[in-house]
């Protein structure tokens, strides 16, 4: 460095050209450092919009430009009537090494890191750290870095980097107003189908509430328009098809349409398919199955009849389940009723009659056994008993002999045919004989006739 002394006591130059000189050496010499690299720092997202209450996170990246840093020194400052500072956490920082741990004050508005990377990072997009804040008010709130931040150059001197800086802004707006509470007097219950097709809907109304606009469907996401009904809190329905249906609701308060409420209705109008319930007649169990398109199959209802009786007893329904046994063992005939409810209310009625038999076996007492109506004694069945066990024995040795003589016929057949198969091949070679002495012959005697 030039000895601004030395040429002053020597004066080699005048007091002008001694200031000259001082401001060259201001404007070149000590900046020069500092010069020798740029990078940058930005925000992402840098804008937004967000309501309150609701929180958001905003990520700090730096762009070293192909420059080596180990140090990196943040200061960032933010509106604190409008946002909250909830989580400074660093996340997945390429800072190795925190000099002073990530702070931050929401009375002052400001968020502080320092940290270092030993080994040095050259980065275009490398992560510091991840800021949560939550929007406390409304309004335009501007996240930017301050005058202090610095990134510093891993060239053993600490040489800061100038830095271009990109703040960010977001806007933080009020949430729309919640929709109304929906009731229903038809159907109050969203879980229960009815069997009613005219739902009806009320809601109460708030001070400042001017309109109302509402929609039903079977889409349960369906936001309805914003053009207004009137402002009367009630809305019914007639006819509706069976099915799961919304009601949409939305209301505009102090000039602004809110968020939509949503009411479900179930709605299954039509019985249980028809069936065919199926009686065994030895028995007396009854059979029985159907299903419901909408609500689904609740429970069944039976009644049984003995239409013997006299006078005949009016019906007596229980709750029961297929099969169903009919609470008699008297043969005669009988009416079963049987009622398919779903979880709606309706019901599906059928009927069957049939005439209840003696069971295949029966065992009377100690008299003897009734065999699909046909009363045996005990004598009688053992001794038939005997003689089928006699005639079963016979048949099967009978059978069996007659099997092992078909067998050795069969075998029998077998052999006769090889023989003949042989014989006719002695045949076939006797002919082959005769042939040739017959070619032999004639050819002898066309030798004596040329003689």
């Amino acid at each position: 460095m030039i000895n601004l002394l030395s040429i002053t006591n020597k004066k080699i130059i005048s007091t002008k050209l001694l200031v000259a000189l001082s401001l060259i050496l201001v404007v070149f010499s000590v900046p020069l450092a500092t010069r020798a690299a740029g990078a940058s720092l930005y925000l992402a997202p840098s804008q937004g919009s967000f309501l309150v209450g609701s929180t958001f996170s905003i990520s700090i990246y730096v762009n070293t430009k192909g420059n080596e840093i180990n140090v990196v020194e943040l200061d960032l400052k933010f509106p604190p009537d409008i946002l909250q500072v909830t989580s400074p956490t660093a996340g997945e920082s390429f800072v190795s090494e925190w000099l002073t741990p990530p702070s931050y004050s929401n009375t002052g508005g400001t968020v502080s890191f320092k940290g270092g990377i030993p080994e040095g990072i050259v980065a275009t997009a490398g992560l510091v750290s991840t800021i949560t804040f939550r929007a406390k008010a409304s309004g335009q709130a501007k996240v930017e870095f301050l005058d202090s931040s610095r990134v510093l150059l891993a060239d053993g001197k600490g040489t800061p980097v100038f830095t271009t800086n990109i703040s960010g802004v977001y806007e933080i707006l009020i949430p729309p107003p919640e929709g109304p509470k929906i009731t229903s007097t038809t159907h109050p219950d969203p879980e229960i189908w009815y069997s009613d097709p005219d739902p009806s809907f009320s809601w109460g109304k708030k001070e400042g509430v001017t309109d109302f606009s509402y929609s039903f469907s079977q889409n349960p996401k369906e936001t309805p328009d914003i053009i207004s009904e009137g402002d009367f809190a009630f809305k019914s329905y007639e006819g509706i098809s069976d099915g799961v249906w919304y009601f949409h609701l939305r209301q505009k308060e102090n000039g602004v349409w809110g968020k939509t409420s949503h009411a479900s209705v179930r709605i299954d109008t039509t019985p249980p398919k028809r069936f065919e319930p199926r009686a065994e007649v030895y028995s007396g169990f009854v059979y029985f199955e159907t299903q419901d398109v909408h609500s689904g199959i609740d429970h069944y209802e039976i009644s049984a009849i003995n239409l013997t009786q006299t006078p005949t007893p009016a019906p007596f329904f229980v709750e029961a389940s297929s099969p169903y046994k009919i609470p008699y063992e008297e043969t005669g005939r009988y009416q079963v009723i049987i009622r398919a409810m779903d979880r709606a209310g309706n019901l599906e009625e059928v009927e069957i009659k049939f005439q209840k038999l003696s069971p295949s076996i029966f065992l009377i007492g100690g008299k003897g056994i009734q065999i699909k109506g046909v009363f045996l004694s005990w004598p009688v069945f053992f001794l038939g008993l005997f003689l089928f066990l006699v005639s079963s024995g016979y048949l099967i040795f009978y059978l069996t002999r007659s099997r092992a003589g078909f067998k050795k016929g069969i075998k029998e057949i077998g052999e006769a045919l090889v023989e003949i198969e042989k014989i006719e091949e002695r045949e076939r070679e006797v002919e082959k004989i005769k042939k040739k002495f017959e070619e032999e012959k004639e050819k002898l005697e066309e030798k004596l006739g040329k003689r």
